[in-house]
C-alpha cells in the first residue's frame, strides 16, 4: 500500500488495503466516532486523528503522525497477507467482504481495561462505559473529549468510581485490575511464548481465555491467537466442525490450523460473519 507521511498527518494513495469503516468496526477498538460527513475520528491514549476520504484515497488527519502510522500497521503489506490466508473458500469470502481491514496496534493499559469491560458485554454500552471512564479519570485533550486515563490515575480512584461507571459486576474488576498493574512491568511478555503469555494474562482480574486473546492480538501484536466468541464459535460449527464444544478447545483447533496467521483469520471471519448475522459467508 503506498501512502505518504506528511506534517499533518498520513495520505493513503491507494485505499484497497486501508477501509475506516472495516478497520474500527471489526470489533478491536471502541473509542471512534463516525461524523455526519463520513470521517471517522479515532482515539488513542491521549491522542487522536481524523480520517477523511479524499481524492487520491483517504487522508488521516494528526499531530501524532509517527504513532499513527504504527496504530495502524501501516508499514506491513496486507496484499500479501490477503493472499497467503485465502487458501479456502470461507476465508477467502470473508477477506473479499472486509477488505481494508487492518489489525490495529493500541496500547496494552487502554486494551487490557477496555476488553475487561466488553466481556459479555454489548457494544453500545461498552462505548459508554469506556467514555465514562475517560471522563471521570482522563485528561482532557480537545473540546467535550478526554484521553484514556494512565494507570496513575486510575490508581487515584476508590473502588466507588469503578463501581459508578455502570460497568456491573466489572466494576469491581476494574478496581482489583488497576492494584494489580500497579508494579507490573509488560516488557515480561517480551520473554513468553503465547501461551505463557496468555496464562499470565488470565492472572488478573476480570481477564478470561478470549479476553486474553485479545489482548494479546491487540495489543501484544500476537498473530497466534484465535479469540472465540458467539460469532467465531458458529463460524466453527457451520465451516470446520470437529466435534469441539468448549470455547478454548474451539481456538486452539483454529490456531492449529491457521498457525502465524491465526489473528488475520479471526479478524476477517468474525467481521464477515457480524456483518452478514445469520446468513451463510459463501
Amino acid at each position: 500500500m503506498e501512502y505518504e507521511k506528511q506534517n499533518n498527518g498520513i495520505l493513503i494513495k491507494n485505499n484497497k488495503y486501508f477501509n475506516p469503516q472495516h478497520i474500527l468496526k471489526c470489533g478491536q477498538i471502541f473509542r471512534f466516532t463516525e461524523q455526519k460527513d463520513g470521517s471517522f475520528v479515532v482515539y488513542s491514549k491521549d491522542m487522536f486523528a481524523i480520517i477523511k476520504s479524499v481524492e487520491e484515497g483517504f487522508f488521516i488527519e494528526t499531530k501524532n503522525v509517527d504513532y499513527f502510522e504504527e496504530f495502524f500497521d501501516l508499514k506491513t503489506d496486507y496484499e500479501k497477507i490477503e493472499k497467503r490466508i485465502s487458501n479456502t473458500e470461507i476465508v477467502c469470502k470473508a477477506v473479499e467482504f472486509g477488505r481494508g481491514l487492518r489489525l490495529i496496534k493500541n496500547d496494552f493499559y487502554e486494551i487490557i481495561f477496555s476488553f475487561v469491560i466488553s466481556a459479555n458485554n454489548n457494544i453500545s454500552r461498552i462505548k459508554k462505559i469506556i467514555e465514562k471512564l475517560c471522563v471521570g479519570a482522563g485528561s482532557k485533550i480537545e473540546e467535550g473529549k478526554f484521553a484514556f486515563p494512565t494507570l496513575e490515575e486510575l490508581l487515584n480512584k476508590d473502588l466507588g468510581f469503578f463501581e459508578d461507571l455502570g460497568a456491573g459486576y466489572r466494576g469491581k474488576y476494574l478496581f482489583k485490575l488497576s492494584r494489580q498493574l500497579k508494579d507490573f512491568d509488560i516488557k515480561c511478555f517480551d520473554g513468553l511464548s503465547t501461551r505463557e503469555a496468555r496464562k499470565l494474562l488470565i492472572s488478573f482480574a476480570g481477564v478470561g481465555p478470549k479476553v486474553a486473546d485479545c489482548i494479546l492480538l491487540f495489543a501484544l501484536n500476537r498473530k497466534d491467537v484465535f479469540p472465540v466468541d458467539t460469532w467465531i464459535e458458529s463460524v466453527y460449527h457451520k465451516y470446520f466442525e470437529s466435534g469441539l464444544k468448549n470455547r478454548v478447545k474451539i481456538a486452539d483447533f483454529l490456531v492449529e490450523k491457521f498457525g502465524e496467521d491465526s489473528g488475520y483469520v479471526q479478524q476477517f471471519l468474525f467481521y464477515a460473519q457480524r456483518e452478514i448475522g445469520k446468513a451463510d459467508i459463501v
